[in-house]
Protein backbone atom coordinates (compact mmCIF):
# COMPACT_ATOMS: atom_id res chain seq x y z
CA UNK A 1 0.00 0.00 0.00
CA UNK A 2 1.84 2.83 -1.05
CA UNK A 3 -0.43 5.45 -2.98
CA UNK A 4 -0.44 8.93 -1.56
CA UNK A 5 0.62 7.18 1.90
CA UNK A 6 2.13 10.71 3.10
CA UNK A 7 0.85 13.86 1.73
CA UNK A 8 2.62 16.99 3.20
CA UNK A 9 0.28 19.39 1.64
CA UNK A 10 0.31 22.69 3.49
CA UNK A 11 -2.02 24.63 1.08
CA UNK A 12 -5.91 24.79 1.30
CA UNK A 13 -6.01 23.07 -2.37
CA UNK A 14 -6.49 24.31 -5.64
CA UNK A 15 -8.47 26.97 -7.14
CA UNK A 16 -10.05 24.06 -9.38
CA UNK A 17 -10.68 23.04 -5.95
CA UNK A 18 -11.42 25.56 -3.25
CA UNK A 19 -9.92 29.10 -4.55
CA UNK A 20 -7.18 28.65 -2.86
CA UNK A 21 -3.68 30.18 -5.02
CA UNK A 22 -2.55 26.83 -6.43
CA UNK A 23 0.84 28.58 -7.16
CA UNK A 24 0.81 28.14 -3.26
CA UNK A 25 1.87 24.38 -3.63
CA UNK A 26 5.04 25.07 -5.80
CA UNK A 27 6.02 27.52 -3.00
CA UNK A 28 5.35 25.03 -0.13
CA UNK A 29 8.31 22.71 -1.80
CA UNK A 30 12.07 22.80 -0.55
CA UNK A 31 14.39 22.40 -3.41
CA UNK A 32 17.26 20.10 -3.32
CA UNK A 33 17.10 16.45 -2.47
CA UNK A 34 14.24 14.31 -1.56
CA UNK A 35 13.25 13.10 2.05
CA UNK A 36 14.40 9.50 1.30
CA UNK A 37 10.99 8.24 4.10
CA UNK A 38 8.65 9.86 1.22
CA UNK A 39 9.59 9.23 -2.00
CA UNK A 40 8.68 5.52 -2.06
CA UNK A 41 4.97 6.58 -1.88
CA UNK A 42 3.40 7.63 -5.32
CA UNK A 43 1.31 10.08 -3.84
CA UNK A 44 4.41 11.72 -2.97
CA UNK A 45 6.28 11.67 -5.95
CA UNK A 46 2.82 12.65 -8.08
CA UNK A 47 2.49 16.17 -5.61
CA UNK A 48 6.26 16.79 -6.13
CA UNK A 49 5.82 16.24 -9.84
CA UNK A 50 2.89 18.43 -9.85
CA UNK A 51 4.49 21.38 -7.83
CA UNK A 52 7.36 21.20 -9.88
CA UNK A 53 5.30 21.78 -12.79
CA UNK A 54 3.60 24.38 -11.80
CA UNK A 55 6.34 26.45 -10.89
CA UNK A 56 7.46 26.26 -14.48
CA UNK A 57 4.32 26.69 -16.37
CA UNK A 58 3.80 29.37 -18.64
CA UNK A 59 0.95 32.28 -18.27
CA UNK A 60 -1.65 32.27 -15.99
CA UNK A 61 -3.03 29.74 -14.22
CA UNK A 62 -6.31 30.96 -15.59
CA UNK A 63 -5.21 30.25 -19.04
CA UNK A 64 -4.96 26.47 -18.77
CA UNK A 65 -8.09 26.19 -16.94
CA UNK A 66 -9.69 28.36 -20.43
CA UNK A 67 -7.88 26.05 -22.49
CA UNK A 68 -9.01 22.73 -20.43
CA UNK A 69 -12.46 23.75 -21.10
CA UNK A 70 -12.48 25.20 -24.89
CA UNK A 71 -10.43 21.87 -25.23
CA UNK A 72 -13.62 19.66 -23.54
CA UNK A 73 -15.82 21.34 -25.99
CA UNK A 74 -13.95 20.10 -28.69
CA UNK A 75 -16.21 17.26 -29.13
CA UNK A 76 -19.51 19.05 -29.09
CA UNK A 77 -22.03 21.14 -26.97
CA UNK A 78 -22.13 19.99 -23.62
CA UNK A 79 -25.84 20.47 -22.12
CA UNK A 80 -25.21 21.40 -18.36
CA UNK A 81 -22.02 23.50 -17.21
CA UNK A 82 -22.39 21.92 -13.69
CA UNK A 83 -21.60 18.88 -14.89
CA UNK A 84 -18.58 19.73 -17.53
CA UNK A 85 -17.22 21.84 -14.20
CA UNK A 86 -17.64 18.57 -11.94
CA UNK A 87 -16.07 16.28 -14.78
CA UNK A 88 -12.75 18.68 -14.66
CA UNK A 89 -12.44 18.72 -11.26
CA UNK A 90 -12.98 22.51 -11.36
CA UNK A 91 -15.07 24.73 -8.46
CA UNK A 92 -18.55 25.26 -9.79
CA UNK A 93 -17.76 29.30 -8.72
CA UNK A 94 -14.74 29.32 -10.45
CA UNK A 95 -16.35 27.62 -13.94
CA UNK A 96 -18.76 30.60 -13.81
CA UNK A 97 -15.87 33.07 -14.58
CA UNK A 98 -14.00 30.94 -17.01
CA UNK A 99 -17.43 30.87 -19.11
CA UNK A 100 -17.65 34.61 -18.38
CA UNK A 101 -14.02 34.82 -19.89
CA UNK A 102 -14.30 32.56 -22.92
CA UNK A 103 -17.50 34.04 -23.76
CA UNK A 104 -16.37 37.72 -23.62
CA UNK A 105 -13.91 36.76 -25.75
CA UNK A 106 -16.42 34.79 -28.40
CA UNK A 107 -14.89 31.67 -28.01
CA UNK A 108 -17.84 29.78 -26.12
CA UNK A 109 -21.61 30.50 -26.84
CA UNK A 110 -23.90 29.70 -23.44
CA UNK A 111 -27.71 29.20 -23.90
CA UNK A 112 -30.60 27.85 -21.68
CA UNK A 113 -31.26 24.40 -21.89
CA UNK A 114 -34.44 23.82 -23.48
CA UNK A 115 -35.30 20.75 -21.68
CA UNK A 116 -34.38 22.57 -18.13
CA UNK A 117 -33.89 25.84 -17.84
CA UNK A 118 -31.47 25.59 -14.80
CA UNK A 119 -29.25 24.62 -16.97
CA UNK A 120 -26.58 26.35 -19.55
CA UNK A 121 -25.21 24.21 -22.90
CA UNK A 122 -21.96 25.02 -23.86
CA UNK A 123 -21.24 25.39 -27.57
CA UNK A 124 -17.63 26.35 -28.88
CA UNK A 125 -17.64 28.77 -31.62
CA UNK A 126 -15.28 28.97 -34.66
CA UNK A 127 -12.78 31.36 -32.85
CA UNK A 128 -12.70 28.69 -29.73
CA UNK A 129 -11.79 26.03 -32.32
CA UNK A 130 -8.96 28.01 -33.47
CA UNK A 131 -7.81 28.98 -30.07
CA UNK A 132 -7.81 25.12 -29.26
CA UNK A 133 -5.56 25.02 -32.20
CA UNK A 134 -3.09 27.32 -30.49
CA UNK A 135 -3.31 25.88 -27.14
CA UNK A 136 -2.62 22.78 -28.56
CA UNK A 137 0.79 23.61 -30.07
CA UNK A 138 1.63 25.59 -26.91
CA UNK A 139 0.67 22.69 -24.35
CA UNK A 140 2.57 20.33 -26.71
CA UNK A 141 5.52 22.90 -26.71
CA UNK A 142 5.54 23.25 -22.69
CA UNK A 143 5.00 19.14 -22.10
CA UNK A 144 8.21 18.41 -24.20
CA UNK A 145 9.87 20.74 -22.08
CA UNK A 146 8.70 19.66 -18.38
CA UNK A 147 9.06 15.63 -19.90
CA UNK A 148 12.74 16.34 -20.99
CA UNK A 149 13.99 13.44 -19.24
CA UNK A 150 11.42 10.95 -20.57
CA UNK A 151 11.23 9.33 -24.16
CA UNK A 152 8.39 9.67 -26.56
CA UNK A 153 7.10 6.07 -25.42
CA UNK A 154 7.39 6.81 -21.77
CA UNK A 155 5.87 9.73 -21.84
CA UNK A 156 2.98 7.94 -23.43
CA UNK A 157 2.97 5.29 -20.96
CA UNK A 158 3.14 8.06 -18.38
CA UNK A 159 -0.07 9.61 -19.37
CA UNK A 160 -1.53 6.29 -19.85
CA UNK A 161 -0.98 5.66 -16.61
CA UNK A 162 -2.11 8.85 -15.06
CA UNK A 163 -5.50 9.10 -17.11
CA UNK A 164 -6.19 5.34 -14.96
CA UNK A 165 -6.04 7.58 -12.26
CA UNK A 166 -9.19 9.77 -13.53
CA UNK A 167 -12.51 9.10 -13.32
CA UNK A 168 -14.01 7.54 -16.58
CA UNK A 169 -16.09 10.42 -17.74
CA UNK A 170 -13.09 12.29 -18.09
CA UNK A 171 -9.88 10.45 -19.02
CA UNK A 172 -10.78 11.39 -23.03
CA UNK A 173 -11.58 15.28 -21.80
CA UNK A 174 -7.98 15.84 -20.67
CA UNK A 175 -5.04 16.14 -22.79
CA UNK A 176 -1.60 16.68 -22.29
CA UNK A 177 0.63 15.54 -19.42
CA UNK A 178 0.40 18.64 -17.63
CA UNK A 179 -2.97 18.37 -17.64
CA UNK A 180 -2.96 14.46 -16.48
CA UNK A 181 -0.76 15.34 -13.67
CA UNK A 182 -2.48 17.72 -12.54
CA UNK A 183 -5.88 16.69 -12.65
CA UNK A 184 -4.42 12.97 -11.36
CA UNK A 185 -3.03 14.93 -8.29
CA UNK A 186 -6.41 16.93 -7.36
CA UNK A 187 -8.51 13.52 -7.34
CA UNK A 188 -5.95 11.37 -5.27
CA UNK A 189 -6.31 14.22 -2.87
CA UNK A 190 -9.60 14.83 -3.35
CA UNK A 191 -10.46 11.08 -2.68
CA UNK A 192 -8.32 10.67 0.51
CA UNK A 193 -10.17 14.07 2.39
CA UNK A 194 -13.19 11.73 1.17
CA UNK A 195 -12.23 8.51 2.83
CA UNK A 196 -12.01 11.44 6.10
CA UNK A 197 -15.13 13.08 5.81
CA UNK A 198 -16.62 14.42 9.40
CA UNK A 199 -13.20 13.86 11.00
CA UNK A 200 -11.48 17.26 10.79
CA UNK A 201 -8.96 16.01 9.05
CA UNK A 202 -6.96 15.98 5.86
CA UNK A 203 -4.78 13.43 3.87
CA UNK A 204 -1.86 16.51 4.61
CA UNK A 205 -2.14 15.76 7.73
CA UNK A 206 -0.77 12.51 7.78
CA UNK A 207 2.79 13.43 7.05
CA UNK A 208 3.47 15.94 10.03
CA UNK A 209 1.26 13.18 12.54
CA UNK A 210 3.61 10.81 11.70
CA UNK A 211 6.74 11.90 11.71
CA UNK A 212 5.85 13.44 15.25
CA UNK A 213 4.38 9.81 16.24
CA UNK A 214 8.40 8.38 15.74
CA UNK A 215 10.56 11.60 16.31
CA UNK A 216 8.30 13.88 18.67
CA UNK A 217 9.29 15.87 20.82
CA UNK A 218 10.58 17.80 17.76
CA UNK A 219 11.23 21.20 16.86
CA UNK A 220 9.22 22.61 14.11
CA UNK A 221 12.72 23.33 12.27
CA UNK A 222 12.91 19.34 11.88
CA UNK A 223 9.49 18.48 11.24
CA UNK A 224 9.54 21.36 8.25
CA UNK A 225 12.78 19.58 7.37
CA UNK A 226 11.24 15.85 7.16
CA UNK A 227 8.61 16.89 5.29
CA UNK A 228 10.63 18.55 2.78
CA UNK A 229 8.22 21.92 2.60
CA UNK A 230 8.85 25.25 3.34
CA UNK A 231 8.90 27.15 7.33
CA UNK A 232 5.57 29.02 6.43
CA UNK A 233 3.97 26.11 5.07
CA UNK A 234 4.65 23.87 8.11
CA UNK A 235 3.59 26.88 10.61
CA UNK A 236 0.37 26.90 8.71
CA UNK A 237 0.29 22.38 8.97
CA UNK A 238 1.17 22.95 12.92
CA UNK A 239 -1.17 25.52 13.70
CA UNK A 240 -3.98 23.20 12.01
CA UNK A 241 -3.14 20.14 14.27
CA UNK A 242 -2.62 22.98 17.43
CA UNK A 243 -5.95 24.23 17.23
CA UNK A 244 -7.57 20.75 16.62
CA UNK A 245 -5.87 19.81 19.99
CA UNK A 246 -3.49 16.91 18.68
CA UNK A 247 -0.77 18.83 18.73
CA UNK A 248 0.97 20.01 21.63
CA UNK A 249 3.66 23.32 21.86
CA UNK A 250 5.80 22.46 24.62
CA UNK A 251 9.92 23.09 25.63
CA UNK A 252 12.35 20.90 23.61
CA UNK A 253 14.02 18.62 26.28
CA UNK A 254 17.34 19.41 24.55
CA UNK A 255 17.43 23.41 24.46
CA UNK A 256 14.43 25.19 26.77
CA UNK A 257 14.99 28.06 24.92
CA UNK A 258 13.37 26.43 22.02
CA UNK A 259 9.55 25.24 21.77
CA UNK A 260 9.49 21.39 20.42
CA UNK A 261 6.11 19.47 18.87
CA UNK A 262 4.85 16.49 20.27
CA UNK A 263 1.49 14.52 19.51
CA UNK A 264 -1.42 14.60 22.18
CA UNK A 265 -3.48 11.50 23.24
CA UNK A 266 -6.04 12.75 20.62
CA UNK A 267 -3.52 13.01 18.18
CA UNK A 268 -2.51 9.85 18.60
CA UNK A 269 -5.84 8.28 18.32
CA UNK A 270 -6.50 10.43 15.31
CA UNK A 271 -3.21 9.59 13.40
CA UNK A 272 -4.72 5.70 13.46
CA UNK A 273 -8.03 7.51 11.92
CA UNK A 274 -5.95 8.89 8.87
CA UNK A 275 -3.72 6.04 8.20
CA UNK A 276 -6.70 3.75 7.52
CA UNK A 277 -8.40 6.43 5.31
CA UNK A 278 -4.91 6.32 3.41
CA UNK A 279 -4.71 2.56 3.53
CA UNK A 280 -8.16 2.54 1.82
CA UNK A 281 -7.05 5.10 -0.34
CA UNK A 282 -3.99 3.11 -1.55
CA UNK A 283 -5.86 -0.12 -2.49
CA UNK A 284 -8.13 1.50 -4.36
CA UNK A 285 -5.47 3.68 -6.36
CA UNK A 286 -3.53 -0.06 -6.95
CA UNK A 287 -6.57 -1.29 -8.17
CA UNK A 288 -7.32 1.75 -10.67
CA UNK A 289 -3.59 1.50 -11.82
CA UNK A 290 -3.99 -2.21 -12.61
CA UNK A 291 -1.05 -5.23 -12.46
CA UNK A 292 2.64 -3.00 -12.30
CA UNK A 293 0.62 0.16 -12.87
CA UNK A 294 1.65 1.37 -9.32
CA UNK A 295 5.74 -0.01 -10.35
CA UNK A 296 6.08 1.50 -13.14
CA UNK A 297 4.16 5.22 -12.70
CA UNK A 298 6.17 5.69 -9.33
CA UNK A 299 9.74 5.16 -11.53
CA UNK A 300 8.25 7.77 -14.23
CA UNK A 301 7.69 9.75 -11.72
CA UNK A 302 11.03 9.57 -10.25
CA UNK A 303 12.84 9.90 -13.76
CA UNK A 304 11.15 13.46 -13.83
CA UNK A 305 11.83 14.32 -10.40
CA UNK A 306 15.84 12.88 -11.08
CA UNK A 307 17.21 16.17 -13.06
CA UNK A 308 15.69 19.03 -10.17
CA UNK A 309 16.66 16.26 -7.29
CA UNK A 310 19.89 14.22 -8.24
CA UNK A 311 20.07 11.01 -6.24
CA UNK A 312 15.87 10.16 -6.10
CA UNK A 313 16.50 7.64 -7.79
CA UNK A 314 18.43 5.56 -5.21
CA UNK A 315 16.28 6.61 -2.57
CA UNK A 316 13.51 5.05 -4.42
CA UNK A 317 15.44 2.15 -5.62
CA UNK A 318 13.63 3.03 -9.18
CA UNK A 319 14.91 0.91 -11.84
CA UNK A 320 13.88 2.31 -15.66
CA UNK A 321 10.41 3.09 -16.21
CA UNK A 322 8.57 -0.43 -15.71
CA UNK A 323 10.22 -0.99 -12.01
CA UNK A 324 10.62 0.25 -8.59
CA UNK A 325 11.80 -0.61 -5.06
CA UNK A 326 10.58 0.86 -1.82
CA UNK A 327 7.13 -0.71 -1.68
CA UNK A 328 5.27 -0.84 1.89
CA UNK A 329 4.53 -3.94 2.96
Amino acid sequence: MTIVRVEPDATRGPVSETGADVSAEATAEVAGALPEALTGFVGYLLRRVFARFTARADGPEDGSRDFLVLDALTGGDWVSQLDLAERLGINRTIMVGVIDRLEGRGQVVRTRNPDNRRQYILSLTDAGRSAVATGRRAVAERDARLTAALSVEQVSRLDTLLARLLPQGTQDLVQGTGHLVEQAHHRLRRLGDEKLAGTGLRVRHYGPLSVLATSGPCPQQRLAQELAITGPATSQLVDELVDGGLVHRGRDPHDRRRHALELTELGHARLKTVAEAVDLLAAEVAELLGPGGEDELRALLVQLLEPAHPGVADTTGATGATGATGRRG
